[in-house]
């Protein structure tokens, strides 16, 4: 099963500083049949103006994902991280009992990013915080796991939920497949470019909630794929 969220359906804030599309009910905007898509709680496409960001605040419980589509955030937090994560690379942050932290961006332009939110296999445990960057070649014409909580995506990120993130670049007429495991939740979007999914039409930034399956995916125009698979 594929269900199409088209960008124009979603979820939308606007605060000046911070426009913000919701792909799940999120803050002021509930739509109860968004409400997450298995363990994936939250997917917001944000566009954070230059010299703005997210001032300190808690959380707890979560594991928080960010991909940066352009520009680059950096990360404080109560632990005595920070680090700056540019275009196309990812940082986790599992909040775990509980934790502080702001994403600024300290760029002279907008940075845009996902931030995607995925439920723990297990409440509790301490917090911690990692990035890392993952070069675009080394994913093109392929999915790559940029952050997994399995042992064996031993190169990835580690997050503390049975769920993977994963990316891929396709030029304009590439393919790719990808099988999402019986029971499983998968919800994939293109951060640039539009493809296909069995024959399905996708822009840049719509979403595709995905059941069991195997998927082919084929691009129209060069496409950057960002997809999480979790239980």
């Amino acid at each position: 099963m594929i269900e199409k969220r088209p960008f124009d359906s979603l979820g939308h804030a606007d605060h000046g500083w911070l426009n913000a599309r919701h792909h799940f009910s999120f803050a002021n905007y509930y739509d109860p049949d968004r409400m997450g898509w298995g363990a994936i709680r939250v997917w917001n496409d944000d566009e954070i103006a230059a010299n703005s960001g997210f001032p300190p605040h808690p959380h707890r419980d979560m594991e928080i994902i960010t991909y940066v589509r352009t520009g680059a955030i950096t990360h404080q937090d109560s632990m005595g991280n920070t680090g700056r994560t540019g275009a196309g690379d990812v940082q986790v942050m599992s909040a775990g009992t509980g934790v502080r932290h702001a994403e600024y961006n300290l760029e002279p332009e907008t940075t845009t990013l996902f931030q995607i939110w995925v439920e723990p296999r297990a409440s509790g445990g301490a917090p911690s915080w990692g990035a890392k960057p993952f070069p675009k070649g080394a994913r093109s014409g392929r999915f790559v796991t940029l952050a997994s909580g399995y042992d064996e995506d031993g190169d990835a990120l580690r997050i503390r939920a049975d769920a993977r993130v994963l990316g891929a670049t396709l030029k304009a007429g590439e393919r790719a497949t990808y099988t999402v495991g019986e029971g499983r939740h998968a919800y994939l979007v293109p951060a640039i470019g539009r493809i296909e999914i069995d024959g399905a039409s996708f822009d840049a930034r719509d979403g595709a909630a995905l059941t069991g399956g195997t998927y082919e995916i084929v691009a129209i125009e060069d496409a950057e794929i960002v997809l999480v698979d979790a239980d």
